[in-house]
């Protein structure tokens, strides 16, 4: 754990402090005008075609002004067509995410057919495994075209035990259960979580329901294993080997030092900022905390070039605020 501060407290030193206020003000500015006017509710009540353009447009924006704050203190930073092409589709993969599918006409006819409750069952629990499976081509053809650099797909995406520590995570996700109690004593929390309340309406057609149900956390718990891979995997140990000093010298080449050497945490603050406008149509207080998590969970791949222990600490978040969601419940009933 001491590690993990060290290591934030050297992010904190080494960041130019104009670009982390004036991105700190940015991402201000976008939650007061998305919890005042409904920036993503009103991109996600267009046709879906528009809502898949919306998402695109706004993410692209955000990440473009980050970043461009990065590239006016580091003029290098830009300079390199691979960095660019992967800032540009990875709004575009994100924004495929958001909008929602209908997958029914694309499942075999004896699904298809299915009625009411289990066509609904079916959309809902198939929509997330659907879009890791598509983030999982997704980036299995930006590595095989060149533009992940690393030994093996695990390495380029940050699915590697080196340099891994299961507990320092575990702690970082025990200092989160007080937040969470806090917040399910919340009406805006408890109108959204548990999630597994979406299946209300199978009540009555499944006994018993509980294994349907479980298999619902399931799918919701793979979707974190997308958010991981995204954000901290190809957003900062990706990128790590495009913005790093050695990167510069050699774009694109992966550098092969240990951890505890210091790579560039260019990509960090850009990550955070594209990371907390998804949680836009969450609560607000998860909304700003969401920053701050990017920040920390960012710098520790940066600097161990692992995943795992992020999925750790955001999976058992999730399912930890599903459990403080029902227990929020039961107690205001």
């Amino acid at each position: 754990m001491r590690a993990f501060i060290n290591y934030l407290i050297a992010y904190l030193r080494s960041t130019s402090r104009p670009v982390l206020l004036i991105t700190s003000l940015f991402i201000a500015a976008l939650i007061a005008a998305n919890y005042t006017v409904g920036i993503e509710s009103r991109i996600r009540a267009l046709p879906w075609y528009f809502a898949l353009g919306g998402f695109f447009l706004f993410y692209l924006i955000v990440l473009a002004v980050v970043w461009g704050l990065q590239a006016a203190w580091n003029k290098t930073l830009l300079n390199q067509a691979k960095l660019l092409i992967l800032l540009g589709l990875a709004p575009l993969y994100f924004a495929l995410k958001m909008i929602h599918w209908n997958l029914l006409p694309l499942l075999p006819s004896s699904i298809a057919d299915t009625r009411f409750p289990w066509d609904h069952y079916i959309q809902l629990v198939l929509q997330l495994p659907l879009k890791l499976l598509l983030l999982l081509v997704f980036l299995w053809t930006l590595y095989k075209v060149g533009l992940l650099p690393g030994k093996s797909f695990d390495a380029a995406v940050g699915l590697t035990r080196k340099n891994f520590n299961t507990l320092p995570y575990f702690g970082l996700l025990l200092c989160t259960v007080p937040l969470i109690v806090l917040a399910s004593t919340q009406h805006d929390f408890l109108l959204v979580y548990p999630k597994v309340k979406n299946l209300a309406f199978i009540n009555g057609y499944a006994k018993p329901v509980w294994p349907w149900k479980l298999l619902y956390e399931i799918s919701y718990g793979l979707d974190f294993l997308g958010i991981e891979l995204f954000f901290r995997g190809l957003l900062i140990v990706v990128l790590v080997n495009y913005v790093g000093p050695d990167a510069r010298a050699s774009p694109g080449l992966l550098r092969h030092g240990p951890a505890h050497s210091e790579p560039s945490m260019d990509s960090v603050l850009p990550m955070a900022a594209f990371y907390c406008t998804i949680h836009f149509g969450k609560p607000l207080g998860e909304c700003i905390s969401s920053f701050f998590g990017g920040l920390i969970l960012g710098v520790l791949a940066a600097r161990t070039r692992t995943i795992l222990g992020g999925l750790i600490v955001h999976l058992g978040l999730a399912w930890l605020m599903e459990l403080g969601g029902w227990l929020g419940g039961l107690w205001h009933h």
